[in-house]
């Protein structure tokens, strides 16, 4: 529930290009919807459910992502608990509670402590009713349904960036350290002082790695 907010530091120094993953309902559909936008070759970076994202870009197309930066992002499916969880927060947000989804749920779980916490969070909550509760289903619908990814890691042999806060609760750095396992060329940086979001808590460590990153790819 971002929009290119959530990369406004890393756009301003690196000259990215955003592309939403706001407009289907399954993964595979917005890895296709990414690859309509995207140049033939391209190095590719996500965050949380846009890595998810870019992990399924790299499924169906891998010859043209010439290095690929997962931030803060999962390679498993969804686990059952988790799954359990959704209908009632699409039911809340459909029924007009969408603030309230995010505010009790979810912003809890996604920063670090520090001096920046509470605008951070009020970005995020202007983010994502910004985007308001069709996208936040969307979303929803297709993180519930996601495949794993570990195979396709496994196949993925150019430059890769893992990167995670080191407080990240959603993701942590177990997850990560998988994924730097899987990816035969890939980096792990571990970000301190950050949760879930190191693209806005931390900026310019994330924009160094990923300007790192970038010069291998």
């Amino acid at each position: 529930m971002c929009d290119a907010r959530l990369f406004g530091a890393q756009v301003a120094a690196l000259g990215a290009t955003v592309l939403p993953v706001t407009g289907a309902e399954t993964v595979q559909a917005l890895a296709a919807e990414v690859l309509a936008q995207a140049p033939e070759r391209f190095a590719l970076g996500g965050l949380s459910m846009g890595g998810i994202v870019a992990m399924e870009v790299i499924r169906q197309a891998p010859d043209r992502v010439a290095g690929l930066a997962l931030m803060d992002a999962n390679p498993l499916a969804e686990a059952e608990h988790v799954k359990a969880r959704r209908q009632p927060q699409m039911d809340r947000a459909a029924a007009g509670g969408l603030g309230a989804v995010m505010r009790d749920e979810m912003k809890p779980n996604y920063l670090a402590d520090g001096p920046g916490r509470a605008a951070i969070l009020d970005l995020c909550m202007d983010m994502a009713l910004d985007l308001g509760p069709d996208v936040f289903i969307r979303q929803s619908r297709a993180l519930h349904d996601r495949p794993d990814q570990c195979e396709t890691l496994r196949g993925f042999d150019r430059p890769a960036l893992v990167l995670c806060g080191r407080d990240d609760s959603l993701c942590p750095v177990a997850r990560h350290e998988l994924m730097h396992a899987l990816l035969p060329d890939s980096t792990l940086r571990v970000i301190e002082g950050a949760g879930h979001l190191p693209t806005l808590e931390q900026p310019d460590a994330t924009t160094a790695a990923l300007r790192r990153w970038l010069e291998e790819t």
